[in-house]
């Protein structure tokens, strides 16, 4: 077997890095409403290129980094009450020294961004940018041999996303809070078919919500927060018939 050559200068260390990790593969999901695509993790690119780069005598330091943060408030009818919601955008420039142990350097730069409701945007950024810095410096392709090089984004059909309602998440609290306060099942099914693109089979799980200790529980909140508004002369809005 044949020894391998030690780098003895920073431009050996990173051919040698290059020949040792020639792809990552890209192993989450990320799934939008409409789409879903492949992602390579933060924790595999750091762990497999810092190992090569660790025994090739390398190692990589941040010395500066320049922000930009912007917030942004809206607010949210949920048919129920209006939510305060807002979404942080983080940008970073950051710059980074590449070390070898022979004593030489090279200075190296790079962008990344990342958006948070609350205070993770500038982790997220900072994160991107040093995942992205790694596989671009060593050339570490990721994903599969056919991957978007290859195929057209207008040629991937669009799929149909059912949303799961097994659990009481946020969205299945919505529709009890919209049956409340007066909409029709029908009324959420078109709402929820042209937001969500959604098919007609929630349907019957929407009309049986009401049967739900979830339902109660939310009708009973409800009912007590209308006879506090009647009393303070307010207006509410009937339910609606049946």
């Amino acid at each position: 077997m044949a020894k391998e050559k030690k780098a003895t200068n920073l431009v050996d260390a990173v051919l040698n890095v290059m020949e040792e990790v020639k792809w990552i593969e890209k192993n989450l999901s990320v799934w939008t409403w409409k789409s879903s695509y492949k992602w390579v993790s933060d924790k595999d690119v750091k762990k497999i290129i810092g190992d090569a780069m660790k025994k090739n005598g390398l190692v990589i330091f941040p010395i500066w980094v320049e922000e930009e943060t912007k917030v942004s408030r809206w607010e949210e009818d949920t048919n129920y009450w209006i939510k305060q919601k807002q979404s942080v955008f983080t940008s970073v420039r950051t710059k980074y020294i590449l070390k070898h142990t022979s004593g030489e350097s090279q200075e190296l730069m790079w962008y990344g961004h990342g958006v948070d409701s609350q205070d993770k945007s500038a982790g997220k950024a900072t994160t991107y940018a040093l995942k992205y810095l790694l596989l671009y410096t060593f050339l570490v392709p990721t994903g599969s041999i056919d991957d978007a090089d290859t195929i057209n984004s207008k040629d991937i059909k669009e799929p149909i996303i059912k949303k799961d309602y097994s659990t009481f998440g946020d969205d299945k609290i919505k529709i009890i809070k919209a049956l409340l306060w007066g909409k029709k099942p029908k009324e959420i099914i078109d709402w929820i078919k042209k937001k969500m693109k959604l098919d007609k089979s929630i349907e019957g799980e929407i009309n049986s919500l009401e049967k739900t200790d979830k339902y109660k529980e939310l009708k009973e909140i409800a009912e007590k927060e209308k006879k506090e508004k009647e009393k303070e002369g307010k207006k509410v809005p009937a339910k609606a018939k049946k």
